[in-house]
């Protein structure tokens, strides 16, 4: 099957085009059709992957800057495949609840939203490292203004500026990395290359890839984010409107997880080696601090907001572990598709919250909602067992895989990361429990989810369901993608223990 990439990417971003230069009222609607057919086109690639392939699928490779040495190159592999479904799913419903719910400004809106799409899927699918970072800083744009402009805070301004200063900061590092690596890994004048398949053949010298794989690191640790680089993230999450959030929290965080993956794994295996008990030790606070936090958070948007820190820190946790069968960084990749299945409908599920409690996203101000709403508890009580990785949820087969990578190469970190496991089913219990039971808040009115509301909702938790019954194909598309890219850090750790055996 012939499937253009080109028009997956593109696509969201020309409807984007036209949603700002249409009336306001049909603007939503461009922005739901430049969003449904990157979903059909995901579908499709699902249906036709070869796992048995080798290499890259529906591969476009064209010269862009040739004086640079960066093609226009994108490709499709176990690595990326589901994030991309994923990407797709969660736009396509956040644009369906932009219809029933138009936010001021549409027009302008519907823009920033195809922006958003086609950054986050241009990262994904890019298989040069200038069209990468290219992508990848392009993300910062559209969120600034969607929360800059429509956010829901009063300091949605200086939430923005601040998002943007720690964000700008890991971009501009990437960039210099980038180019530092096609520079020093060119094998002479005029052989200039930032393809990803060049750069692998042309590894650097340990010594080099220590610096740059700093600069790479924590770009994406910022992106994440990641303790101690997580300062912008309350305010962000606080004030930025539900919709955004959804796919910001869902697939945006993922992209760095992919970029370690894509990226540092195979590019930089012996400064990885080197700097693996570092990243598990930072994977391990952000797990625990992110847990607490979500534990004594009363604002509904916080505690999804420390839980996805956690949830990445697990997932940080399993792209270091480097285990011999790779199951870490494989249970970081379902990990990372799960997680975006599960956040996106609960942050959609607190604006159902908030319409019942006058408004407010403090769970303190909620309770009761459940008797005169059962639909809505139903939906919310899937994703909230998802959340705390409940046998039989996808989150536990991730979780699952990673802490038994972890184990089987770090023993004392799989000891501590699984602390959080524990924590996780407090802080989910305790947000459901506040906020559909105990006493009723002071201000709710309980009433049922709409016949709109189902419509975004349920096609949501039935993906969650889904793909916990049937983890099987995402796991098998995966594997083969995930062995090559942690087999160079085995090695180089192989390399590097042999040289010590052989030192007088």
């Amino acid at each position: 099957m012939t499937i253009h990439l080109s028009i997956l990417i593109f696509w969201p971003l020309a409807f984007g085009v036209l949603g700002a230069i249409v009336p306001r009222r049909a603007a939503p609607v461009f922005a739901l059709v430049g969003a449904l057919v990157p979903l059909g086109y995901s579908i499709l690639m699902l249906l036709d992957f070869d796992p048995a392939a080798r290499g890259l699928q529906y591969l476009t490779d064209d010269e862009w800057i040739p004086d640079l040495g960066i093609h226009y190159r994108l490709g499709v592999d176990g690595l990326n495949l589901w994030l991309v479904a994923l990407t797709s799913l969660l736009f396509a419903a956040s644009a369906l609840w932009l219809i029933f719910r138009p936010p001021p400004r549409a027009s302008q809106f519907a823009l920033h939203f195809g922006i958003a799409e086609t950054a986050v899927l241009g990262a994904f699918l890019s298989q040069d490292l200038g069209l990468f970072v290219l992508f990848f800083d392009l993300m910062l744009v559209p969120f600034y203004f969607m929360l800059g402009i429509w956010g829901t805070h009063p300091d949605r301004i200086a939430a923005a500026v601040k998002m943007v200063v720690y964000t700008l900061v890991g971009s501009l590092l990437m960039l210099a990395a980038a180019a530092a690596t096609a520079v020093l890994s060119a094998r002479g004048p005029g052989e200039l290359s930032f393809a990803f398949s060049d750069l692998v053949a042309n590894r650097l010298p340990e010594s080099t890839q220590k610096w740059i794989f700093i600069a790479f690191a924590l770009a994406f640790l910022i992106k994440m984010p990641a303790f101690p680089l997580h300062g912008w993230m309350p305010d962000a999450y606080r004030g930025m409107p539900l919709p955004a959030l959804a796919v910001f929290s869902g697939v945006v965080s993922k992209v760095a997880a992919y970029g370690f993956l894509r990226i540092a794994l195979p590019l930089f295996p012996d400064a990885v080696h080197d700097f693996q008990t570092i990243l598990l030790v930072v994977a391990v606070i952000s797990i625990l601090y992110g847990s607490l936090m979500a534990f004594t958070q009363t604002n509904a948007r916080l505690i999804l907001g420390y839980s996805s820190m956690a949830q990445l820190g697990f997932i940080t946790l399993g792209i270091f572990a480097a285990d011999n069968a790779a199951a870490g960084a494989q249970g970081a990749l379902m990990q990372s598709i799960n997680h975006g299945l599960v956040v996106a409908p609960m942050i959609l599920v607190i604006a159902l919250l908030a319409e019942r409690s006058a408004g407010s996203e403090d769970i303190r101000d909620m309770g009761g909602i459940a008797f005169r709403a059962p639909v809505l508890a139903g939906l919310f009580l899937v994703a909230t067992l998802a959340t705390l990785a409940m046998p039989g949820s996808g989150n536990f087969v991730g979780e699952f895989l990673i802490l038994l990578g972890t184990f089987n190469s770090q023993q004392v970190f799989a000891f501590i990361a699984s602390i959080g496991v524990v924590l996780a089913s407090v802080y989910a219990l305790r947000l459901y429990i506040r906020a559909m039971h105990n006493r009723t808040g002071p201000a709710v009115t309980s009433f049922e989810i709409s016949l709109r509301d189902h419509v975004v909702l349920v096609p949501h938790v039935l993906a969650i369901v889904a793909f916990a019954l049937k983890p099987q194909p995402a796991l098998e598309h995966a594997e083969p993608a995930v062995k090559r890219v942690v087999a160079p850090v085995l090695q180089a750790g192989g390399a590097q223990r042999a040289a010590a055996e052989v030192r007088p």
